[in-house]
Parts: C-alpha cells; sequence; structure tokens
C-alpha cells in the first residue's frame, strides 16, 4: 500500500537554489531561512575519500580551484572558495563536507535529498561511504535522509551499507523497465525531469507504489500541473517563486 509523502512538497535544489551558491552551508541556511524544510544537494569524494558537496566532477564552475574533484585531497578543496562565482556577499564560502552538511541539515531541522553524484569509476566507492556517514549523522533525528543517485552501482552499495536508509532511483525519463529497476534497488520512491514526465507516467508511477519526484521545477505552473498529476515534491531553485507554502 502507498503511504503518504512525509516530507516538503517543495525541496530546494542544491540547496538554496538560485539564491545562494550551490551545494554550501550558506545555500542549506538560506533555504531554512525560506521556510523550507526539505533541501536536496550533491556528493562527491574526494582523492582521500572525504565526502563532500559539489556538483560536477572538475571544480572550475563553483570553485576558484582546477582540476578534478576525484584528485583532489579533502584539505585542499576545504580552502577553496565556492562562493564568490556566486556574488560578493559570499565570499570565502567554503566546499563544505557531507558531515558539515548533515549536522548542519539536523541542526535546521532539514530533510535532505542526499544525491550520490560519483565521479566516473568511483561510483560504489561512493555509495558506501556517502550511506554509512548518511546513517551516523542522521542517528536519532526525527527524519532519515533519502539517498539518490542516477548510478544504480552506487545505490547497490548504499544498500548494502545502510539498508536502513530509503532510496530514490533517479532518471532523466521514465523508459521501459523502470518499475523492475527500481525495484531491484529497493527504491521507495522515482525522481525524473519535469520536463519528460507525463501525466500517463505519473499515475503508473504512483499506482506501483513508489513516491514521485521531479526536477527541476522553476515554473509556479508546471509545479501546480505536477502536483494535479499527483507528484509528491518537486525541486526548484526558484524558492523565491516556488516556496514552502506552495499549492
Amino acid at each position: 500500500m502507498r503511504r503518504p509523502w512525509p516530507y516538503s512538497r517543495v525541496v530546494g535544489h542544491r540547496g538554496g537554489g538560485a539564491l545562494a551558491p550551490e551545494n554550501t552551508l550558506a545555500g542549506l541556511r538560506k533555504a531554512a531561512a525560506m521556510g523550507l524544510s526539505g533541501v536536496e544537494f550533491d556528493v562527491m569524494l574526494s582523492a582521500d575519500k572525504v565526502p563532500v558537496l559539489i556538483h560536477d566532477e572538475t571544480l572550475e564552475r563553483t570553485t576558484d580551484g582546477r582540476g578534478a574533484v576525484a584528485a583532489t585531497p579533502y584539505a585542499k578543496l576545504a580552502g577553496l572558495d565556492a562562493g564568490a562565482w556566486f556574488g560578493r556577499e559570499f565570499l570565502g564560502e567554503r566546499v563544505p563536507s557531507f558531515e558539515q552538511a548533515g549536522k548542519l541539515c539536523v541542526e535546521l531541522g532539514l530533510w535532505a535529498n542526499v544525491e550520490i553524484k560519483p565521479a566516473l569509476g568511483f561510483e560504489r566507492e561512493t555509495g558506501a561511504i556517502a550511506a554509512r556517514l548518511a546513517r551516523e549523522l542522521w542517528r536519532g533525528a526525527p527524519s532519515a535522509p533519502l539517498l539518490s543517485s542516477f548510478q544504480p552501482a552506487a545505490l547497490e552499495a548504499a544498500r548494502a551499507a545502510a539498508p536502513d536508509l530509503p532510496r530514490g532511483f533517479l532518471t532523466d525519463k521514465i523508459e521501459v523497465g523502470w518499475g523492475k529497476a527500481a525495484g531491484d534497488l529497493a527504491c521507495v520512491s522515482i525522481h525524473c525531469n519535469c520536463e519528460r514526465l507525463t501525466a500517463e507516467q505519473a499515475r503508473a508511477i504512483r499506482g506501483a507504489g513508489y513516491w514521485l519526484l521531479s526536477y527541476t521545477v522553476n515554473d509556479p505552473d508546471t509545479a501546480r500541473r505536477l502536483f494535479s498529476w499527483g507528484v509528491d515534491a518537486i525541486f526548484t531553485d526558484r524558492l523565491d517563486l516556488i516556496g514552502p507554502d506552495f499549492a
């Protein structure tokens, strides 16, 4: 039997969406300040296997560093500026560790969708390390995080490392065989691109007992349409347009 969605219907994409530098503690604080109770962010491993918040496999777009995340030790990542590119008020904002972000989420009462975002070749290792740490960070917290990934191998490793944490099957579009793929990984939710989801697919996913989440929804009319289809939650960059009380 399908349970009602117990978390936030509106989730801050990469933390504070378009209102703060992505995947930073400032972004998490911005989401909380805007009244959101749920955030999403990306986790990748440093060269010395410390999970950090970053989306790209390379550093250039969102930091003042250069090179591959997977080839950079955590000590160096932690000293990079991850906010100046976004705005002067965020000058000096750092690349946070997953541990720092998880502790802040618990402190702020934020539910988290943790996207396991492994660099190529590190799928299983990233999934296992992120899941084990997530289990510890949220131990005793009111709401456990939801672990999602585009990489089945990462979800398999996460399941083995922390079977008690819920998992989400992340995909661009709903392909034939989605049910078996999600079922094989014992996922509780399907996450897909809002531009590629149909009402028929939404009915099928919900009918199969899965929660349905959609990204990245930055237009209020699109959000209303998706909710009318039964989508349980949306990820948005526009926390100013689609807030916690959006209906």
